[in-house]
């Protein structure tokens, strides 16, 4: 199977449940940006539930900006509130303390173009889940694909439920950032995401 998909914020767990399971990867990278999608934002599991964390970009017409054009507004110190709830959110959770060290600088070293630092991040979690898969640049942008095109799937398929940090208080929530899954996994998280339905 050859997919296409598109750049994402530590994106959900499905997304990355189809870079495992096909043969071929491929990122778009000559899309504009689409607002309010994964493209700039996750959702992580707080105390009081789901908790979408949001990338704040520069202001300019962003949807007629290519995502690799995308720049990151530091304005505001997002980097320190994210890390802030990733760590409320996590701290317990059996593996946060695994790979917090190697999550960390994301979050401490400026950033400053939004495609860069998710390639980077997604890099990152293929590594945790000792995945070397190649993932393509796209060189031009075609509104067609030679293969399962998913630049603007919902990536809510059904899901295998598995502990998390809130069992006891929230019931399972599905859906969630690769994050949920990581920390509360550990090295489980490869065999989980090979077994999910695609």
């Amino acid at each position: 199977m050859k997919v296409l998909l598109p750049i994402s914020y530590l994106g959900p767990i499905s997304y990355f449940a189809f870079i495992l399971q096909a043969e071929e990867v491929h990122i778009e990278s000559k899309e504009h940006f689409v607002k309010q999608s994964l493209r700039n934002r996750c959702s992580i599991y707080g105390a009081n539930g789901s908790q979408t964390l949001t990338i704040p970009k520069e202001r300019k017409s962003s949807d007629k900006t290519l995502i690799t054009d995308i720049n990151i507004s530091n304005k505001e110190n997002w980097q320190k509130s994210h890390w802030q709830s990733i760590v409320s959110a996590y701290n317990s959770s059996p593996f946060f303390e695994y790979y917090k060290d190697e999550l960390q600088p994301f979050y401490t070293t400026k950033q400053s173009n939004l495609f860069d630092l998710n390639l980077q991040l997604t890099h990152k979690i293929l590594q945790f889940l000792q995945e070397e898969k190649e993932l393509k640049l796209t060189e031009n942008y075609n509104k067609n694909f030679d293969g399962t095109d998913l630049r603007h799937h919902k990536f809510i398929s059904p899901q295998e439920k598995y502990e998390q940090v809130f069992s006891e208080k929230h019931d399972f929530t599905p859906h969630l950032s690769i994050l949920d899954l990581l920390f509360n996994l550990g090295p489980e998280t490869t065999s989980y995401l090979e077994r999910q339905t695609i």
